[in-house]
Formats: C-alpha cells, structure tokens, sequence
C-alpha cells in the first residue's frame, strides 16, 4: 500500500515531543527548570486537524510543564509523558479511542520511537530524524523538526483525505 493511501485511512496522529515537536535542544533556565520552543505553524496545523476529525497524542519519554501547557493550549488531551514503553502507550491510546493501528500515524525521530512507528499504520519522521528513524519512515518531511515538520506532516495527511488546505474562515 502506498503511503498517500495509508494517509486516507488515519484517524489519530502520534507525535514526540523532543526532536518532533522541538527542535531536540534542552535549553535551562537560571533555576535549573527545562525550557522548550514551540514552532506556532506546528500548533495551527495541529488545530486544523483537530477541526477536521483528527485526534492528536502526545507520547513523550520526558516529562515538562512547557509540554504539558502548549498542548493544553492547542486543546490536545491526549499527552503522555515520561513514558518508557512507548509502543504500549501506543496500544492504550488506541484502544482506549477505538482504533486499530492501520488508522494511526506516529512521528517520531529517535531509536526511542521505532517500536511505536512500527506498531503504527503510517510511520513519519522530520527530516533531522536520526538514520534508522528515517529509514523506518513511510514518509519524511522537508522541515526540520521543531521548525514546521509536523505542519507539513499535517497538511499532508489532511490533504490524503482532501481536507486541506482548509477553507478561509468567515468574516466576524
């Protein structure tokens, strides 16, 4: 099956956090606490696919207060830290939804995520991912993680279902 094909079919969108939804950098403040960078076209598109019937998970192997705010900002629910097992934090998530794997698509970018990627219907990875990663990938972006790899992602999978790019808003 091509991966376009695969696309169609997702239903749920996996993502990492360090090295997908950042740029992989730990940068710490004066108190020691951990900082992280968020790319905003990253969290637009990740609105848009809620908007059009996508569901989002975050499964991470680190834990981080930014984390947990930025999604609750974009109204992701699905947040999973400090996970060591990633690919049965994949299994609950998809169970608990009522998903099969062919319906999820997981993007990650280290050793850390080849079992989960693996278990997953589509595997993504940005385009910084480690070799192995890449190499186990369905489909790699052309942005760098952190810096709109899982926008392009996004669009991508929206566009396998012909939802994007999505229709301009009304005037207020």
């Amino acid at each position: 099956m091509t991966p376009r094909a695969r696309a169609a079919r997702v239903r749920l969108l996996v993502l990492d956090v360090d090295g997908v939804l950042t740029d992989g950098g730990l940068w710490y403040g004066p108190d020691g606490e951990a900082t992280k960078r968020f790319d905003v076209h990253d969290g637009l598109a990740l609105a848009e696919a809620r908007r059009w019937g996508l569901e989002v998970a975050v499964v991470s192997g680190r834990t981080s207060p930014a984390v947990a705010r930025r999604l609750a900002d974009l109204g992701v629910t699905e947040v999973h830290q400090g996970v060591a097992d990633k690919a049965a934090a994949l299994a609950a998530v998809l169970a608990r939804l009522g998903l099969r794997p062919a319906e999820a698509a997981v993007m990650g970018d280290d050793l850390p995520d080849l079992a989960m990627m693996r278990k997953a219907g589509l595997a993504l990875a940005p385009r910084t991912a480690v070799a192995e990663v890449r190499r186990a990938a369905h489909w790699v972006s052309r942005r760098p993680a952190g810096g709109g790899a899982v926008r392009e992602a996004v669009e991508w999978l929206l566009r396998a279902r012909r939802a994007w790019p999505p229709a301009p808003s009304s005037p207020a």
